[in-house]
């Protein structure tokens, strides 16, 4: 094997600590030169084993008539998103295909690989950058078509949250969708929003940071607020702009003003040179960006954020549908969903797969030595199913309808100071109600330590909870980061995974194998319905 090896990289082994250091920059270089981001894609072209990987291993979930994570995701329509599904609480009714739970990571002991770690060597693996190597390398790949990173996180963000580099990308801040996304169950993530170059200049095409943040808070208040409120009985804390720019009074106060800071009246357009461009509810304009990195746990870090990322996720609407084709794409999805037949994308793992309403996605995951690799045709179905056709969903996306009203909003996420809101509609702050709903902190009911910490003797601690609402002395940091202890072994947990590359088995890192899921379904009744534990009021949007 050696003999295949660059002959420096041979020597830097023999120097001992001598040079060590240049010899490291040297293999690094070298490592990336044999580093093919394209390769196990292009490999596995075509290849998938399992038709139904839209469908998430969580909705394998053992309910036992009592527990049901399944509201957050399956509701009532409710806005644009026509999409009721919460009869999905009450029946299982998976395709023949689907009724196999493929996810069999879920039920492997780690428990000897996770001893085998230690936390130095741990801490040493999260604490790498993964994601500048992965832009040098698709930069110069050859026949690539899709997504190349050009975001430079080295760069960072300016106090407005805007990215330095001049990319037009800026960071939302967000309450993490309950449940898999909380950090206490194995991943910190982050996004970045960028609108396209029209709603960045003004009238004339002249690049303008003023009338870019007047378009994004518009785009803010249009996703964010009730959508069955009247469009002139709105209200959404927007950060200062400028409605002059707009020549439309947002506040509703009769006059037109620089520093509004809410919007009660939505525009019938968007500013600028995307004066022509119809701002609509619920909806998307064509050509928005959405970056999203999903991370490790590092307990050192302001909230728990690792540097290295398990995966880096990339959304792009492409089409934009008018309200006609929007509502026969959700039909059609339905009809074909009750006949039995399996889902169907347009495009490839090269250059993303498309859904039925105009966005395109494409991700890249942790290769073997932990570098970020395109995902194959099957792993990038796993993104699909949460992201075309779900109830909860506003426009198949989520993190911007959650997102921390006006300037405390436009930063890099943090759950340090963030309330535990409830859900529009709700009176109880959103993790108390899903924990209470669930009787655990995950969907699996596998969190030891959330089932301790807030279920002292099998009994929810509600005046604990309570703390981390709007005027208590606490926040979603307190509720959702775990322990020092925990987080590295989630991290290893994953490690595992990594070292494995069987994402398409699953990609939940547990502690220990799942208890609480069917390892095949039987169609039929879930028992939530005869206990009346169907809720049909999970809502995306917040009451902050």
């Amino acid at each position: 094997m050696n003999a295949r090896l660059p002959s420096f990289l041979l020597a830097c082994g023999l120097l001992g600590a001598l040079g060590a250091a240049s010899c490291g920059r040297r293999e690094e270089r070298a490592a990336e030169g044999l580093y093919d981001p394209l390769a196990r894609a292009r490999e596995a072209a075509g290849r998938v084993n399992n038709p139904e990987a839209s469908v998430p291993p969580l909705c394998y979930t053992k309910t036992g008539g009592t527990s049901n994570p399944c509201w957050v995701c399956h509701t009532s329509a409710h806005g644009t998103n026509v999409r009721a599904d919460a009869h999905l609480q009450e029946e299982y009714a998976f395709s023949d295909a689907a009724r196999e739970n493929h996810y069999t990571n879920l039920f492997v002991d780690r428990s000897a690989e996770i001893a085998q770690m230690s936390d130095e060597e741990l801490l040493r693996y999260v604490r790498e950058d993964n994601y500048a190597p992965l832009r040098r390398a698709l930069a110069s790949a050859r026949g690539y078509e899709g997504y190349v990173p050009d975001l430079d996180l080295d760069r960072g963000f300016d106090d407005e949250g805007f990215a330095r580099d001049g990319s037009g990308f800026r960071a939302v801040r967000f309450k993490p969708f309950p449940g898999t996304f909380w950090p206490t169950n194995g991943s910190t993530d982050d996004v970045f929003l960028r609108l396209p170059e029209v709603f960045r200049a003004d009238e004339h095409g002249k690049p303008s940071r003023a009338i870019y943040a007047l378009n994004l808070s518009l785009l803010e208040a249009a996703i964010t607020t009730d959508p069955d409120a009247k469009a002139d009985r709105i209200d959404r804390t927007i950060e200062p702009v400028d409605e002059r720019l707009l020549g439309e009074d947002l506040d509703g106060d009769g006059a037109l003003s620089a520093g509004v800071t809410r919007v009660r009246r939505l525009p019938r357009t968007y500013a600028g040179a995307a004066s022509s461009e119809p701002l609509e509810r619920g909806i998307y304009p064509r050509g928005v960006e959405f970056l999203h990195s999903v991370r490790y746990l590092d307990p050192n870090a302001p909230g728990y954020v690792a540097r290295r990322m398990k995966e880096l996720r990339y959304s792009r609407k492409v089409l934009k549908l008018d309200r006609w084709a929007l509502l026969r794409a959700y039909e059609k999805e339905q009809d074909e969903k009750d006949e039995g037949l399996l889902p169907v994308y347009t495009g490839s793992a090269t250059s993303g797969l498309r859904n039925a309403f105009g966005w395109q996605l494409q991700g890249f995951i942790e290769d073997a030595e932990g570098r970020l690799r395109l995902s194959t045709d099957e792993e990038h179905r796993f993104c699909m199913g949460c992201h075309s056709g779900l109830g909860v969903t506003v426009d198949q996306t989520f993190a911007l309808a959650r997102k921390v009203p006006g300037r405390e909003g436009w930063r890099v996420q943090d759950l340090r100071g963030m309330p535990d809101v409830p859900e529009l509609g709700h009176a109880d702050p959103e993790v108390l109600t899903y924990l209470r709903r669930v009787g655990g902190g995950d969907e699996l009911r596998a969190n030891d330590e959330m089932l301790a910490r807030f279920f002292p003797g099998g009994n929810l601690a509600e005046s604990e909870l309570r703390r981390a609402a709007p005027g208590g002395d606490r926040d979603l940091a307190f509720l959702l980061l775990p322990s020092r202890e925990r987080a590295l072994a989630l991290d290893k947990a994953y490690r595992a995974i990594v070292r494995g590359q069987r994402f398409d088995l699953g990609r939940d890192a547990l502690l220990r194998p799942a208890v609480n899921v069917h390892r095949a379904i039987e169609n039929g009744s879930t028992d939530l319905g005869k206990a009346n534990r169907v809720y049909t009021d999970g809502r995306l949007r917040l009451d902050w």
